[in-house]
């Protein structure tokens, strides 16, 4: 049928080549310069040419053929899906995913388990490879998509089996070898369960691992996440503060092997290690440049070292102001610390700080980024908030102000009767929201937008 045929354009740039020759939203995209397109990748690759061809379908069964002499530049189509094609999902039962994890009656987009390599470029997910066909392997390494971050947990392919309920999650480790092989950067990640893939078992994974350094950038170790939703599932215990040391010297110890190799640290574990273990945070030096921020690793030193930049550049406001925030348990003690750096340099302001408990997801989940609006009006509800709230991005969907329970932004401040400001994560954001009562925070990218940047950074 003429409706499922091509790819659907959903929007036409204005001054573009495709707006002057009228090509128009509805129309669907067949070919590029006589090949049919697969994904994003392929029609960037195939429209960077000097001179192109794309054949349209109008809505009236009409195919019109164009030619665009354009010297590589974007013709100027907006496509309905940013991939061009489906996401492609999990077909693991891994035994720590979170997804499995989260009560019912939550939007539908949230037990979507993503394992698309493409997503893994543009957005930084991670892909265990078990979806991945020889095919899939190739695209990545034509199209350069790097670096791809994999999800190996454990490099023993019976345990792998085990771990992630897929009888194909041993065998799929070969493609670590192809995409060495083929010069294609990478970054790994170990969800460390007790009595699974920690011990011997994680010195086993890190090892086999460093002969893929410093192709394989980095690894972050991070802790299972257990939740109050976990009845019918394979019974997990929380790593205590013995094990979170052993880890760590597990982990410590091959960094100094990597270091030798090839002057990287190659590996290193979320702050949550460090906490629970009782241990001070590493120096910045130790992460490498932090390339494994968005899970957990160097978060707070790296926030620690912003706001130290952010209050020596400065222009305290004298705008007098009473400005409260929040974190999950975890990080509370650091984040109080550096709130308390930052009201003594701005003493215009009176900072208010609040560590809230996860009761939606249960007292096990201490991190910032899974509390949810319900949590949050718990736990300010009948409390000082001051002239505004701050709330870290970290607690909504990106580029949205919508948290994990559907709640909003506008929700937040109508109930709590304050004000509330999304801030970034970044040191330098906490400085400049707490200084300035006008800071705004902006943020986001589509997939196509990403895909189209970095097609262009090569």
């Amino acid at each position: 049928m003429a409706e499922n045929k091509g790819h659907l354009i959903a929007a036409v740039e204005p001054g573009s080549a495709a707006a002057e020759l009228e090509i128009a939203a509805g129309d669907r995209l067949l070919e590029v310069n006589g090949k049919t397109v697969a994904d994003v990748f392929d029609y960037r690759y195939q429209v960077s040419a000097e001179v192109i061809t794309l054949l349209v379908l109008k809505p009236d069964g009409e195919e019109w053929e164009y030619e665009i002499e354009n010297g590589g530049e974007d013709p100027g189509l907006v496509f309905e899906n940013g991939l061009m094609s489906e996401y492609r999902s999990c077909s693991n039962g891994c035994i720590f995913c979170f997804i499995d994890q989260m009560p019912g009656g939550m939007r539908d987009t949230l037990y979507f388990k993503d394992d698309d390599s493409r997503l893994s470029f543009l957005q930084g997910n991670y892909v265990t490879l078990t979806n991945m066909k020889e095919a899939d392997i190739q695209h990545i390494i034509q199209y350069r998509l790097e670096p791809i971050n994999i999800s190996v947990h454990t490099t023993n392919p019976s345990l792998r089996v085990r771990m992630l309920k897929n009888r194909f999650a041993g065998e799929k480790l070969r493609y670590l070898d192809k995409l060495y092989d083929a010069g294609i950067q990478m970054n790994g990640q170990i969800v460390l369960c007790k009595g699974y893939n920690d011990g011997e078992e994680l010195k086993r994974t890190l090892t086999d691992l460093l002969r893929y350094a410093p192709l394989m950038q980095s690894v972050s170790v991070v802790p299972v996440g257990l939740t109050n939703y976990r009845d019918k599932l394979e019974k997990l215990e929380l790593l205590g503060p013995e094990d979170c040391a052993n880890a760590i010297d597990v982990i410590e110890d091959i960094q100094r092997r990597a270091m030798e190799k090839c002057g990287i640290h190659f590996v290193q574990a979320s702050d949550e290690f460090y906490l629970t273990a009782g241990r001070p945070l590493p120096e910045p030096s130790r992460y490498d440049g932090y390339p494994q921020l968005e899970n957990g690793v160097g978060m707070l030193t790296l926030l620690h070292e912003e706001v130290g930049e952010a209050l020596s550049a400065v222009v305290p406001s004298d705008q007098t102001e009473t400005v409260s925030t929040f974190s999950g348990l975890l990080a509370a003690p650091s984040l109080a610390r550096e709130l308390k750096r930052i009201g003594e340099k701005l003493p215009a302001k009176k900072i208010l700080f609040y560590p809230l408990e996860n009761h939606f997801f249960g007292e096990k989940i201490t991190v910032t980024g899974l509390l949810t609006g319900r949590d949050i009006l718990d736990g300010l509800r009948g409390k000082p908030l001051g002239d505004r709230l701050l709330l870290p991005q970290c607690v909504f969907r990106s580029g949205e102000e919508v948290l994990l329970d559907d709640m909003t932004r506008a929700d937040l401040e109508r109930e709590l009767g304050v004000r509330c400001v999304i801030i970034g994560m970044g040191g330098d954001d906490l400085v400049d929201a707490i200084n300035d009562r006008e800071y705004r925070f902006t943020g986001g990218g589509s997939a196509y937008e990403l895909a189209t940047e970095k097609f262009h950074k090569g």
